[in-house]
């Protein structure tokens, strides 16, 4: 392993890259998953055929975890014991968080119904119900969650779901996370399961003697939980794509080299299979911000250390020096990163030229771990360029709506004739009848 003190991040100009290298620094390490999706199938196929047995094989084999004396879900013993446990200061901080995220998300809610006559005895509208169940999931392979915990359970919970469940996977012990069970616990959930990787998401997509079957599974996870996702796209929903983390910093010439690298280390820490970047145009701004990260990578864990400096040394991570400020505006709305800070003095400035990314922390005195953590809006968001197309994890990803709509015989009448000519022309015989002179009136 590279020594802090020699470690080089990777600096690259935009200008110089072919076609084919900036192609390839937008792809991410869950881009590829031809291996994890073989490895997926085998895993569902064994929980589809021997549910709780396959989970308890499978905690041993990937977790290390003995699950078989305890059973698959944890007990109300359990929930008191990490409750004995957890220092106070750490629950009053848990509750903190908690608080947050539960106002942002209730401020989400839609009406339940709403109702607008667009012409006279015509009234058209929604009706919002929530799903009938939810698997949420806190990883736990590269230490404990219980961030995500909050993140993935409250939304479900705010938006109604009669039955939310967690699923995370025990440590060696067989134990579950003590401030994984005290965040849940919080939350407002009360069945917690024993289960990880793409065996949780099959167990939730079918069910087993223990876990229930489930509507909808979120939360995020490695390139194996992504791959079981995707392949159980016709047996569960899960609408929020999040796999490894990643992160985009746009500085200008305002930004402090010191916020900057700070910040820089905050999703490179999370895993070697992060994505993070800095993107600037200002002349020596990347020179400089790599020549800050030593001493503070020298603060770290050995282990945290590892991954910061195989992420930013790597193939998706380092330093992107552009042309201009439009050639960086471009980059990040190609990547359409999970996580974008600007640091700037003037961070709304920038904003506007945003098109594309999951969640933009505005300003030298918002970093990504107040985000992950404590801010409130929610830190389950799109990867993988998803950002384009999906919205991060909230109220909505738990709620689904109808289409109402309500016509007085006033209502039918002005419209009849025009449905009648609709039919009629695309040869619809009953479709005509329904509003012709048959309907009683």
């Amino acid at each position: 392993m590279t020594s802090s003190d020699d470690f080089h991040p990777q600096i690259r100009d935009h200008g110089l890259l072919s076609p084919a290298e900036r192609a390839a620094l937008l792809l991410r390490p869950e881009s590829d998953l031809t291996a994890q999706m073989e490895g997926a199938g085998r895993i569902i196929a064994a929980v589809r055929e021997r549910g709780y047995a396959a989970l308890i094989d499978f905690a041993r084999e990937f977790d290390r975890a003995d699950s078989g004396a305890k059973g698959v879900e944890v007990q109300p013993a359990e929930f008191d014991a990490a409750f004995a446990a957890l220092d106070s200061a750490l629950i009053e901080t848990l509750e903190l968080s908690a608080d947050h995220i539960r106002r942002f998300h209730q401020a989400q809610l839609p009406q339940e119904m709403w109702l607008k006559e667009i012409r006279p005895g015509v009234l058209v509208g929604e009706r919002t119900t929530p799903v009938d169940s939810a698997a949420l999931y806190a990883p736990r392979g590269k230490g404990s969650f219980p961030s995500v915990t909050l993140m993935t359970t409250i939304p479900a919970v705010v938006a109604g779901v009669p039955e939310p469940i967690l699923l995370t996977p025990a440590g060696p012990d067989g134990r579950v996370d003590a401030a994984t069970l005290v965040a849940a616990r919080i939350a407002g959930i009360r069945r917690v399961f024993r289960a990880g990787g793409a065996a949780a998401v099959a167990a939730a997509a079918f069910g087993t003697q223990s876990i229930p079957r489930c509507v909808v599974f979120e939360g995020p996870g490695s390139p194996w939980v992504v791959a079981a996702k995707r392949l159980l796209s016709g047996q569960i929903a899960s609408r929020v794509p999040a796999g490894p983390s990643e992160a985009i910093l746009l500085a200008d010439e305002t930004a402090d080299i010191d916020r900057i690298a700070l910040d820089l280390l905050i999703e490179a820490e999370h895993g070697a299979d992060s994505s993070v970047h800095l993107v600037t145009w200002v002349p020596g701004l990347a020179q400089a911000v790599a020549a800050r990260l030593p001493q503070l990578l020298a603060k770290m864990t050995p282990q945290r250390r590892a991954f910061a400096q195989a992420v930013l040394d790597g193939d998706h991570g380092g330093m992107l020096v552009t042309a201009d400020a439009a050639e960086a505006y471009a980059f990040i709305n190609d990547y359409a990163p999970e996580h974008l800070q600007i640091l700037s003095k003037q961070p709304f400035d920038h904003l506007t030229h945003i098109r594309n990314a999951s969640e933009i922390l505005l300003g030298e005195h918002t970093p990504g771990s107040a985000a992950n953590y404590l801010l409130g809006p929610n830190a389950v968001l799109p990867t993988a360029g998803g950002g384009k197309w999906s919205s991060p994890l909230g109220v909505h990803t738990f709620i689904k709506s109808a289409s109402v709509a309500h016509m007085t015989d006033r209502g039918l009448a002005a419209l009849a004739p025009h449905i009648h000519r609709f039919a009629s022309y695309e040869g619809f015989d009953a479709h005509a009848m329904a509003v012709s002179e048959l309907r009683p009136g």
